[in-house]
């Protein structure tokens, strides 16, 4: 049987009891390691997440997953295999295609959830219901600055919903030369902050000029959710373009139009200023629950 086993967001104790039994008794465990990381320094989350969970575990990076899954898959007809995802199984679609695979090759599929930022976001104090599509940003390069999630954002804006707002990461990522050339060198890790997120927005925003948002549209950045450390910080879009919410993972949260009162209340406590967050609440939000 091949099960998916969630991890949770922070550390390699986050797992569930569930999970661990599983784990104990696979025959191969892996860790899918590349749509997001457990909040533990890369070179020693191996060693912690071995001597915690009592086996060794095989780092899949995105070409075992997405392009060897019947290694991943072998003998799991007849023996347990363990996928272990950070967050929640289904959380990205290539946990779909691998569970299709093993459809396909008549190996039963067992699913372990656990927490994922889609719920854990609600931390921030801001009501999940509140929420409407989900999109997520990537590194805008000169040459590359996709803007499809803008239109998701308008269609959550004209509802008055909240945006959760996926903030890039690069893990074992390639620069297109040594993509090129077939050269297995590695570019270091990168994560997007919640400045840059802030920048991006702003920056689409200018080219689209749609009036979807704009420099004093209120917005949440959250860091580490889920750890001892977590971190929030709400603030204009402007005022967050220079805010510093520390080490990754980041997240951000456009607020919609209908943010309820016991929002304001609960996000008010991480404003930057306070002064700023009233007057932009008063005139933008206040009254359009």
């Amino acid at each position: 049987m091949l099960h998916l086993v969630g991890l949770g967001l922070a550390d390699e104790t986050d797992i569930s009891v569930k999970g661990l039994e599983v784990v104990k008794r696979a025959e191969r465990v892996y860790l899918e390691a590349y749509t997001s990381i457990l909040l533990v320094e890369t070179s020693k989350l191996r060693q912690r997440q071995e001597a915690y969970y009592g086996r060794p575990v095989i780092q899949a990076d995105r070409v075992m997953v997405e392009s060897w899954s019947d290694e991943i898959l072998r003998g799991a007809e007849t023996i347990d295999v363990a996928m272990l995802v950070v967050g929640d199984p289904f959380g990205a679609t290539t946990h779909t295609d691998l569970v299709l695979r093993a459809r396909e090759m008549k190996i039963p599929v067992r699913v372990i959830p656990n927490a994922s930022i889609l719920t854990a976001i609600g931390a921030t104090g801001l009501q999940l219901y509140n929420f409407g599509q989900t999109v997520s940003m990537v590194f805008f390069t000169e040459a590359w600055k996709p803007s499809s999630f803008y239109d998701r954002v308008k269609e959550n804006r004209d509802v008055g919903l909240h945006t959760l707002v996926l903030l890039d990461i690069k893990v074992k990522e390639q620069s297109l030369e040594n993509l090129a050339r077939g050269r297995p060198i590695y570019e270091p890790p990168r994560f997007m902050t919640v400045a840059q997120c802030a920048a991006q927005m702003l920056e689409t925003e200018a080219e689209r000029q749609e009036d979807v948002y704009g420099p004093d549209s209120l917005a949440v950045g959250a860091a580490r959710v889920g750890a001892t450390d977590q971190q929030f910080r709400c603030g204009t879009l402007k005022e967050l373009c220079d805010a510093d919410l520390g080490p990754p993972l980041h997240s951000l949260v456009l607020l919609g139009r209908r943010t309820h009162d016991l929002e304001r209340d609960f996000i008010r406590e991480f404003a930057i200023d306070v002064a700023t967050f009233d007057q932009v609440w008063k005139r933008d939000y206040d009254g359009r629950q």
